[in-house]
């Protein structure tokens, strides 16, 4: 618990130190393309493009959709969030490795360079949310009080995914070979997250229970509980509670893990 909080501090102590790294970043990645920042929201689109043509055109995912939600809004519900999950998922893990030599000149705590990961990416984020509102204006889906609680998914999200890139990033650094194993999970988990496949249709089955454990598929489905007004986040207790409990639990450990070890991390270079 210590860890935890002390981790957190680090956090709110550089957050202006975050944002200023991630900006800087962002605008260096893309200073080269004639495109620029362009590329966040194109290389996206072309994604969503194909993956609606393949799974709500080929394999008529819109006949398991529900009523007055067309599958391309569905869709974007949950592969918009997807795309920042996954990217966060991957980067992340090799946040503090790639980092480790400049880290080694400028004084400043290593934990916070998976935050930096997370906001490089709120831009694209951002920008696709942007996308999804139209679509669901130009289909007659209209705010409610339920787009309220986006923002407590948007906190379960942003939180969760810090927790996961801090236990990765470090795991990463012990053991380089970890980083290919979460590429190659992520492929598998896009599948099952419900980011194109509704994995809830059936709730009283035994796999749609065993899918739940994922904690993405809290994520993802509870944005479709806000954009699409199903239910309030409360009225999921025990799944909400798993959920905290999941993510308190990879934040504690990858507290330790990073502590433990952070002062080592350029024996491992």
């Amino acid at each position: 618990m210590r860890e935890t909080v002390q981790i957190l501090k680090e956090q709110a102590q550089h957050f202006r130190k975050i944002a200023r790294i991630a900006r800087y970043d962002q605008r260096a990645v893309y200073q080269s393309h004639y495109l620029g920042m362009i590329w966040e929201v194109l290389s996206p689109t072309l994604q969503v493009l194909i993956y609606y043509f393949v799974f709500g055109i080929r394999m008529n995912g819109a006949a398991s959709m529900e009523a007055g939600v067309p599958y391309i809004v569905w869709m974007l519900a949950g592969v918009i969030p997807w795309f920042f999950i996954s990217a966060i998922i991957v980067s992340g893990a090799n946040s503090i490795y790639s980092n480790l030599n400049m880290v080694s000149r400028v004084k400043f705590p290593m934990s916070i360079l998976p935050s930096i990961t997370i906001f490089k990416s709120l831009y694209s984020y951002a920008t696709m949310l942007v996308i999804l509102l139209g679509f669901l204006l130009v289909n007659h889906i209209f705010p409610t009080i339920y787009w309220t609680q986006f923002f407590y998914y948007f906190v379960c999200m942003c939180l969760f995914l810090y927790a996961v890139s801090l236990f990765n990033a470090t795991i990463t650094i012990l053991f380089r070979d970890y980083q290919l194993i979460i590429s190659s999970a992520m492929r598998l988990l896009f599948f099952v997250s419900g980011a194109v496949v509704d994995v809830t249709a059936n709730p009283d089955s035994l796999l749609t229970k065993i899918l739940k454990l994922n904690p993405f598929v809290y994520i993802i489905e509870g944005f479709r509980d806000s954009f699409f007004s199903r239910q309030w986040f409360f009225e999921e207790p025990w799944w909400t509670a798993y959920f905290w409990g999941v993510t308190l639990l990879v934040l504690g450990v990858g507290s330790i893990l990073h502590l433990r070890f952070k002062d080592r991390f350029m024996d491992y270079l």
